[in-house]
């Protein structure tokens, strides 16, 4: 049974690296939110600002949208048929557009530093894989100066 364990938990490293490797990597401002939750430990939800809608369809908060790179940036655009994530308004005053209504879980080290509480001026970016379809998968975050 432990072989079984190990196993698994290998294939899914090794589908984690290879996706780094191989799919696209871009830094994307975040709303981060709920720090901390007593089941699954110590980490950060992240709403993913998204501002830049290349293509996205209407400018109300509402359909469905995939994500993509574009000149460097992360970008939404509408979704075809019933797949993609929506959108949603963001927590006032937090975000230039619309995030992605689905949050992604970063998790963080017990003793590391929260960087979901950054000081006054600085704005959490996180640094995700993109893959074709899904959400974009975390990589590490990052506090920069607010724009």
């Amino acid at each position: 049974m432990l072989t079984v364990h190990l196993l698994v938990a290998l294939a899914v490293a090794g589908k984690l690296g290879w996706d780094r490797a191989t799919l696209p990597r871009v830094w994307a401002r975040t709303i981060p939110m709920d720090p901390d939750d007593p089941l699954r430990g110590r980490y950060v939800r992240l709403w993913v600002d998204a501002a830049d809608r290349r293509d996205a369809g209407p400018s109300e908060a509402t359909g469905r949208v995939e994500f993509l790179v574009a000149d460097g940036q992360l970008a939404v655009r509408e979704a075809v048929g019933w797949r993609g994530f929506l959108l949603r308004e963001p927590p006032p005053g937090q975000a230039r557009g619309v995030v992605v209504a689905e949050p992604m879980a970063f998790f963080i080290p017990e003793h590391a530093p929260d960087p979901s509480r950054p000081e006054p001026g600085k704005e959490l970016w996180v640094e995700v894989s993109v893959p074709h379809r899904g959400l974009p998968r975390p990589i590490r975050v990052e506090l920069r100066p607010a724009l």
